[in-house]
């Protein structure tokens, strides 16, 4: 069988390729046409997948859209419905926009599809399995379990916002859902957006800057406690009631009534980019604690429903690795697994293995030995040494080529000791929201100085954020307190005890940026203020490149890690092609740039025409 699942018109529109249960291609829009988030029809990402797949579109089965429109269509109708007359503006705007796009969904995707190629439209069929089904079936197919539950969480689908599955082999069934307007995701949403962060992209920014906020205040407590008592009820079984007093998400066009948040929390809504008060970082970490609790207790559920030793999680919410790391540690499951691409961009990939094993019916075979099916998430395009020297030419660039992998690997590595931050584009890149070693900005882990440097003259972005740890599989508890594996960089877990530093006594009360520079452990540019660290595991089997470098690292410095940053500046998607990366070179402060066998140092590249500038071209996020 030959699928093409399709997510779009929301978010972070994507496009995959499956044949007969494989992954061969996936690749979000966003990093071809360089607009984050792109939500349009992804054309580039379709053509990109079949090009790789070598199928033209009459040669498909099927090609599958990740969600259900008539049915989401359909509650906001209802929704409006029951909320009337509030709402009136809310509904004069959007409900024109379905009418005239769409309601007539089907036929849009035809028009755009046959631009790309001609098909039979009564061979290949067009399927619509809805939104949560996608999710689940991008997180239990590919994992590694014949028997799982399957929790997916995330703002909202059709009606459902959250849901428990059952997947059994090549079989999957739905066991509970939570219904629209009640929904961890938009909670999440709507305290990102009285944070000052924008909705659908900085709720990872949310969580980023809960372990600046004091567990043990006051203040912190009591955020928690109205959380809890005022804006959601929350039930044993995980299900959760939103108070709509509060919220404006279902008929404004804002995430909350700002007046009543203000009553209750007795601050303002933060500005966008305005300064980061105690009582921000404490709202952030309330609402992380609540979070967590919630997330918590919906897979106690699932594991009571299905009695598996194993959970599967997607959904947006599955990409908050905080909570997926005191997930892990309740030990619920034996075994917890995460889609990397668990937003909605992951929901293409879902499509696709709906139609191969829920409509086709296909037997379900899972590779021996291998991690997952993932192929390490490296699912999207890769350029050769030609394409290479093309775009050197392009820009007269300068450059040393190495016939020798582990020569430049050798070479790399003594930059990044040296304190330099080094670009590492190699092979097919990530298919998700992390870059793991394939579109990567690289530092040393131990340079007190590096997230710094990275933040305010690299990534052009807040300084409180934190960076990630790559770290060799076989060396990771030597690190870190993580039992088993975190490829996907999808768990959050505590820097080992003997590689901390003691702080001091008044710590907790310091001002923000005074926690962050201050030197918590041997490995300052990845430990958070919490003593904690978002791992990726790197394997040899899925990258051997990357673990190459990281091995040579080790070789010299005696530490088997590197700090690993998505290569980007802020507001851009992360780079997709040689040319994309040689221009972040150039307009950052970054040192060289390594693409396959061709490190760029910058030091001797020609002068960047300064009027060609990324503040031009991406907008802030």
């Amino acid at each position: 069988m030959n699928i093409l699942g399709i997510s779009a018109f929301y978010h972070d529109s994507a496009a995959t390729i499956t044949q007969n249960g494989e992954i061969i291609a996936a690749a979000q829009e966003e990093r071809f046409t360089r607009i984050k988030h792109d939500p349009a029809f992804p054309t580039k990402a379709v053509e990109y997948c079949l090009m790789e797949s070598g199928l033209s579109l009459d040669k498909l089965d099927a090609i599958v859209f990740y969600d259900k429109p008539l049915l989401k269509f359909e509650r906001l109708l209802e929704t409006y419905y029951a909320f009337s007359p509030s709402g009136l503006r809310s509904f004069l705007t959007s409900i024109p926009v379905w009418l005239k796009e769409k309601m007539f969904l089907k036929r849009m995707l035809y028009d755009e599809l046959f631009k790309i190629g001609q098909f039979d439209k009564k061979k290949v069929k067009l399927l619509f399995p809805e939104h949560h089904l996608s999710h689940a079936a991008s997180a239990f197919y590919p994992s590694p379990f014949e028997d799982a539950a399957v929790l997916t969480i995330d703002g909202v689908g059709e009606w459902a916002t959250a849901s428990i599955c059952h997947g059994k082999g090549k079989d999957m069934t739905i066991l509970k859902e939570l219904q629209f307007p009640h929904s961890l995701g938009l909670l999440y949403s709507a305290i990102t957006y009285f944070a000052g962060f924008k909705v659908n992209s900085g709720e990872y920014k949310l969580m980023g800057l809960a372990p600046y906020g004091d567990p043990n205040s006051e203040r912190t407590l009591r955020y928690a406690d109205i959380i809890r008592t005022k804006l959601i009820d929350i039930h044993p079984d995980g299900s959760i009631w939103l108070n709509q007093k509060y919220f404006d998400y279902a008929t404004g066009l804002r995430m909350v009534k700002d007046k009543e948040w203000e009553k209750l929390f007795g601050f303002a809504r933060r500005e966008s980019e305005t300064n980061l008060q105690p009582e921000h970082c404490d709202f952030a970490l309330a609402a992380q604690i609540v979070t967590e609790e919630i997330v918590i207790l919906m897979a106690k559920e699932a594991k009571r429903l299905t009695g598996s030793d194993n959970l599967c999680l997607a959904g947006g919410v599955a990409l908050n690795c905080v909570a997926n790391g005191k997930l892990q540690n309740a030990k619920i499951f034996k075994n917890v697994y995460i889609q990397p691409a668990a937003g909605d961009a992951g929901g293409a990939l879902g499509a696709a293995l709906v139609g191969e094993y829920i409509y086709f019916g296909q037997e379900r075979k899972l590779t021996a030995g291998a991690l997952d099916e993932m192929k390490g998430s490296y699912l999207g395009p890769e350029y050769s040494d030609v394409d290479t020297r093309l775009m050197a030419k392009k820009y007269n660039a300068v450059y040393t080529y190495y016939e020798n992998f582990e020569e430049l690997a050798a070479k790399t590595a003594t930059a990044l000791a040296d304190g330099n931050v080094v670009g590492w584009f190699q092979g097919r890149m990530e298919f998700g929201p992390r870059a793991l070693g394939g579109r990567s900005i690289l530092g040393d882990a131990r340079n007190e100085e590096m997230q710094k440097k990275l933040n305010l003259k690299i990534k052009y972005r807040e300084g409180f954020r934190p960076f990630a740890p790559s770290v060799l599989a076989e060396d990771a508890a030597e690190y870190f307190e993580l039992e088993g594996t975190s490829p996907y960089m999808l768990l959050v877990h505590g820097v080992q005890e003997k590689r901390r530093k003691q702080l001091p006594d008044n710590y907790r009360s310091l001002p923000l940026m005074e926690k962050l520079y201050y030197l918590r452990s041997d490995l300052p540019s990845i430990t958070h203020i919490d003593f904690s660290a978002r791992i990726q595991t790197v394997h040899k089997e899925t990258n051997p490149r990357y673990w190459t470098l990281i091995d040579q690292f080790k070789q010299q410095t005696g530490y088997g890690l590197v700090v690993n940053t998505s290569f980007n500046v802020r507001g851009e998607p992360i780079v997709c092609t040689p040319e994309d990366a040689y221009k972040c070179l150039m307009r950052t402060e970054m040192d060289y740039l390594v693409v396959g066998n061709f490190i760029f140092d910058k030091r001797n590249q020609p002068e960047w025409a300064e009027k060609d500038d990324w503040k031009d071209e991406f907008k802030l996020d």
